[in-house]
């Protein structure tokens, strides 16, 4: 049992466990929200309850934040920073021992950029920017639509399958594997890893659960170290190739930002997928709109992600004693952001909880983000999941789930374990970019 993983569970979610299950026993909203089941199945009635009157709202051990315009400017705002506070203290002996034992790199530790601010976030975000400029992403089209077409072509044809690991899945990864240098042979073996660290983005994990997590960590750190040292001798035509190459990050940096791109590139796009599946399946009228007028694909994938975002929830710690939202908050008050009530905000969007996909102002939720921590593959999640959509529901116009879809355990990255479904009888095998 390592000591570091002791200190990081009990500072990142001890805690905060103890304090949810308190609240869970007194029927608190949050501690319903971001601990129950019912906070997985339909977190959205809880949102709104949460919401009231709208401004920020205290619910111990932090504050929360529902409001679009709120949510935005706090996101936005260089008084709030991303890091987690310390709640337990260390003695000096222990922390010369954990300084000397860094953690395997995660999504969710320094030097990850999901959690780190200026002027650290900048060196580390700059070197991987170029890979997803809205030029770069455009030449991933090709690529995209290939991979695409060879899942489709390996769907059964009029039989059942799982629309999550047969297809929402494998679209994301083949890609982000590809951006990475990865063998294809390898993509299972992440997709294992990924299930195991994805709980590190919600709050009080069990110890069991946090373990496992850092485990795979450990083997993802091991595997990346092995890949990075390959690169350096025989680069390829990938990020990590040009990062290696560079020379600006360090291994352990190099093998974080690969992580996050990992994580990133994968997590959020088979939830946005897989949500999309399901939403269009349930509104038909919205998809018989879709193949009258394919065009309108694009925003209907903004509104999928307004309606029901991937990722639920960030977090936001005050590096200063701040006056926002008619409130005032200490130094080091933690704010939870929900970016799926700031995307249902009715002073925004109208009829918030009403799907459609001609919608507007779609594009104005908030499932990337805000400000410097703004999702950098956003472009390519949009553009994956708008041809693996229209892709799907036009070589199977007769798909049809044949079960109840199966939510995965968590709570900030929102989506299906599970798709049974129907494919119908194939109508095509391959769809002409358009």
């Amino acid at each position: 049992m390592k000591p570091q993983y002791i200190y990081r569970w009990v500072n990142n979610h001890g805690v905060v466990r103890l304090f949810e299950k308190a609240l869970l026993r007194r029927g608190d909203l949050f501690a319903r929200l971001n601990g129950s089941s019912e906070g997985i199945e339909n977190p959205y009635a809880l949102i709104e309850q949460m919401r009231g009157d709208g401004g920020l709202r205290r619910t111990l051990p932090v504050w929360t934040a529902f409001d679009h315009d709120l949510v935005r400017e706090i996101l936005r705002d260089n008084r709030f920073g991303t890091g987690m506070p310390t709640v337990l203290g260390v003695p000096r002996p222990l922390r010369r021992i954990l300084d000397r034992r860094p953690l395997p790199p995660n999504p969710v530790d320094p030097p990850s950029m999901l959690v780190i601010d200026q002027p650290e976030h900048t060196r580390m975000r700059k070197p991987i920017a170029a890979a997803f400029t809205p030029r770069a992403v455009a030449r991933l089209r090709d690529r995209i639509e290939t991979v695409t077409d060879e899942l489709l072509a390996a769907l059964p044809d009029d039989g059942p399958t799982d629309l999550v690991a047969r297809y929402a899945a494998q679209v994301p990864i083949a890609i982000i594997s590809e951006m990475l240098g990865f063998p294809d042979s390898d993509r299972e073996m992440f997709l294992r890893w990924g299930d195991d660290i994805s709980p590190l983005l919600d709050i009080g994990i069990s110890w069991r659960t946090h373990q496992q997590a850092m485990e795979s960590s450990e083997r993802v750190y091991r595997y990346l170290v092995e890949h990075v040292e390959r690169l350096r001798a025989e680069p390829g035509d990938d990020i990590l190739s040009s990062l290696v190459a560079a020379g600006d990050l360090s291994t352990y940096e190099l093998c974080a930002s690969a992580t996050l791109l990992m994580a990133a590139g994968f997590e959020t796009t088979v939830n946005l997928i897989g949500k999309g599946i399901v939403w269009l399946l349930r509104h038909p009228g919205q998809l018989d709109r879709l193949r009258a007028e394919p065009e309108l694909w694009p925003n209907a994938v903004e509104e999928i992600l307004r309606i029901d975002p991937p990722v639920q929830s960030t977090a936001r710690t005050t590096r200063t004693t701040v006056e926002i939202g008619g409130t005032r908050l200490r130094k080091g008050s933690i704010v939870v952001l929900s970016l799926a009530g700031a995307n249902r905000d009715s002073a925004v969007f109208t009829d918030p909880a009403r799907f459609d996909i001609t919608r507007d102002n779609a594009k104005n939720h908030l499932s990337f983000s805000s400000g410097i921590h703004v999702c950098l593959g956003a472009g390519l999640a949009r553009m994956e999941a708008a041809h693996a959509l229209r892709a799907l529901f036009e070589t199977f116009p007769d798909l049809r789930l044949t079960d109840p879809p199966t939510r995965r355990p968590l709570f900030t990255l929102h989506g299906y374990e599970h798709l049974p479904a129907h494919t119908g009888p194939r109508v095509r095998s391959h769809l002409t970019a358009g």
